[in-house]
């Protein structure tokens, strides 16, 4: 063979076996696979005294109607009761008793329990109220389906001296029933009528010395149910006339001969 063929074939023997050096170092390159794992930080939690079950107005707590939970600790605010604090929460909680509604789950807060006295209604009033009884039925009582916690008005109605007319008027408005009969909470087979023949009721100091004269005067009392939705509105509201003694100036409805006459002009009842 000549020498000239020689040194070509040698040349494309080198150039083969680089380029298969070169093809596998690229092969080997591309299996190479980066693996990033992903570092999660877990955000560190306390404690907080949480309810284990739906505690109605007037409950009782007990060892089994509270638990700590694990809480993140930046979602921790001001009131919450937590195991740092007062690591012995459960046990001098026994026996308190629920002024507003808690629901499972929901952290504890000072400002929904009262004192774990055996006077329960004291216990759920708040400061500067008093609880005052007056007389219902279920014709003057919305049918039997006013619950305690509920808001009412206290319509008074009274027939004049003369004459055969009706005079109705609302003396209380807006105030919190804080019972029915003994009744300080639903029943626990969830019924949600209580039909009783007293309601006890949250008022002012005043509020209760014109309920007192009302009940002197009225021929009927009547409870009319408000909606949950006014339980903002004011409630230390009442007719004030009968305190100072005067006999009032307005009529809200007048009812004779078992019509409803409307009258626009200032009476005063007799």
């Amino acid at each position: 063979m000549k020498p000239a063929r020689l040194l070509i074939l040698g040349v494309a023997v080198v150039a083969a076996g680089l380029a298969g050096v070169l093809a596998m170092s690229l092969a080997g390159r591309g299996s190479v696979v980066t693996q990033v794992q992903s570092v999660v930080e877990k955000e560190p939690t306390v404690n907080v005294l949480v309810s284990s079950a739906n505690l109605p107005v007037g409950a009782r707590f007990d060892d089994k109607a509270v638990h700590w939970m694990a809480w993140p600790k930046g979602g921790v605010v001001q009131g919450f009761i937590t195991e740092t604090d007062k690591p012995e929460a459960i046990k001098d909680m026994q026996g308190a008793v629920v002024r507003l509604p808690i629901f499972e789950g929901e952290p504890i807060r000072a400002e929904k329990i009262a004192d774990s006295n055996s006077r329960i209604m004291s216990s759920l009033l708040p400061s500067g109220k008093r609880a005052v009884a007056t007389e219902i039925s279920v014709a003057t009582g919305a049918g039997g389906f006013i619950l305690p916690n509920d808001r009412v008005d206290l319509i008074m109605v009274r027939k004049e001296k003369s004459g055969d007319k009706y005079l109705t008027e609302t003396v209380l408005n807006n105030v919190r029933v804080l019972a029915i009969d003994q009744q300080v909470q639903e029943k626990d087979d969830g019924s949600k009528a209580v039909v009783g023949t007293t309601a006890t009721l949250e008022l002012t100091p005043d509020q209760t010395k014109v309920l007192a004269v009302a009940q002197q005067m009225a021929d009927r009392l009547s409870l009319a149910l408000r909606s949950v939705a006014d339980a903002r509105e004011p409630d230390t509201s009442a007719a004030d006339y009968l305190l100072s003694g005067d006999n009032g100036s307005s009529i809200v409805q007048v009812i004779k001969s078992g019509a409803i006459v409307t009258d626009s002009t200032a009476t005063k009842a007799e």
